[in-house]
């Protein structure tokens, strides 16, 4: 049986695993925004950056790439997975349906964000967003990278996400 893990953010642009197939799906009930502080991979614990993250929302879905690990690699997948995503527990790993755009519907290894988390900071107005992803930067480097990055391989899939490419906007000009 086929491991699916759902990417709509860094996933998209730097899974970190082997990747037998990458195909766009929609996860319904969720949806991506910047609403966990990042203390280790994007900021730090005196200035936090921002990621993204899976925000349960009943009424939205969030667009994304549903990507099938290669075969044979399912264990090792799993614990980098584990290792990267989970670093500070404000991720939660769960197993969610997606719709692939090719009709199949699949279940997916997903890191939604928990609410009940002191990292998580849903909510915040995209200027500020905007302010903090210019500034801040961490472990695996600047938080405009993974913004950039993220929103650049949204375009190149076909997926539009207003917010994203509001805010590289506005953090390109901050930025100048």
């Amino acid at each position: 049986m086929t491991m699916w893990v759902f990417g709509y953010g860094s996933l998209l642009w730097n899974p970190g695993f082997q990747v037998g197939e990458q195909v766009v799906a929609v996860l319904p009930g969720y949806s991506r925004s910047f609403c966990m502080r990042s203390i280790h991979h994007r900021g730090t614990q005196d200035h936090p950056g921002l990621v993204l993250a899976l925000d349960q929302d009943a009424a939205h879905a969030c667009e994304g790439v549903a990507l099938a690990v290669a075969a044979g690699h399912e264990d090792q997948t799993l614990a980098y997975l584990r290792e990267r995503e989970l670093i500070s527990s404000a991720y939660l790993e769960r197993r969610l349906d997606v719709d692939l755009v090719d009709g199949r519907r699949v279940n997916a290894l997903a890191y939604v964000i928990n609410p009940d988390h002191v990292q998580y900071c849903g909510g915040l107005p995209l200027e500020e967003q905007a302010q903090i992803i210019a500034t801040a930067s961490g472990g695996m480097g600047p938080n405009t990278e993974y913004l950039y990055n993220t929103a650049t391989h949204l375009a190149q899939i076909g997926l539009h996400d207003p917010d994203l490419e509001w805010l590289s906007q506005r953090v390109r000009s901050l930025r100048a």
